[in-house]
């Protein structure tokens, strides 16, 4: 990975989706393909402790523009793919821990279903405890079950997008401009837990390329 610091992209709710665009779309997929497999393989065979917390943290440095200039043009359910929406999800939740930790407490009351066992968050969910939450996902990628790391990433997802659903129900005719925004965040979750459910089926079916 390259060595150049750059100032970290803040990530907006427009620029959520994936960023498009690139010349050769053959060459876009090869490389990222490539470089998502060396990396992964590479790094879960000597899983060495400083080299995964840089892994981690490397969209703090160089923000998330770097991670996507490699992984985020290529379909949902690749490896690649699946490690954007990972890194991704973790961008998302550093940007404003109170309120997506606010966000998946108001789903995990709402849902009753295993996603908060799966997704894994200590209780009560504050803002220290959703970022704990954001580490231990990608670190999960590097040194864990990738398949159980890519369901936690779902699990999260599912729960914080009925939580924006909720909210967004609750503001809807005092703030309708926040209402709308959160049901636009709660249809983006719910597309990004899909995506990660799926390419954790494919992980353990041995699929995920």
């Amino acid at each position: 990975m390259p060595r150049d610091h750059h100032r970290p992209v803040h990530f907006t709710d427009q620029e959520f989706a994936a960023i498009q665009g690139g010349e050769d779309p053959a060459v876009v997929n090869r490389v990222a393909h490539e470089t998502a497999n060396a990396l992964l393989h590479r790094v879960r065979q000597d899983p060495d402790p400083e080299v995964v917390e840089r892994l981690v943290t490397y969209t703090d440095v160089h923000g998330i523009d770097a991670i996507a200039e490699l992984w985020a043009r290529v379909g949902a359910h690749t490896l690649p793919g699946a490690l954007w929406r990972i890194y991704l999800v973790r961008t998302v939740i550093r940007q404003n821990p109170t309120e997506v930790a606010y966000l998946f407490e108001r789903g995990t009351e709402l849902i009753g279903t295993i996603d908060q066992a799966v997704a894994g968050a200590e209780e009560p969910t504050g803002p220290a405890e959703i970022l704990t939450l954001a580490d231990r996902i990608l670190h999960g990628l590097y040194t864990g079950d990738l398949a159980v790391a890519l369901d936690r990433g779902a699990a999260f997802c599912r729960l914080t997008a009925a939580g924006a659903t909720a909210v967004a129900d609750d503001s809807d005719l005092t703030a309708g401009e926040r209402a709308s925004e959160l049901t636009k965040r709660a249809l983006r979750l719910s597309e990004l837990a899909a995506d990660l459910t799926e390419a954790a089926a494919l992980w353990r079916r041995d699929s995920l390329d």
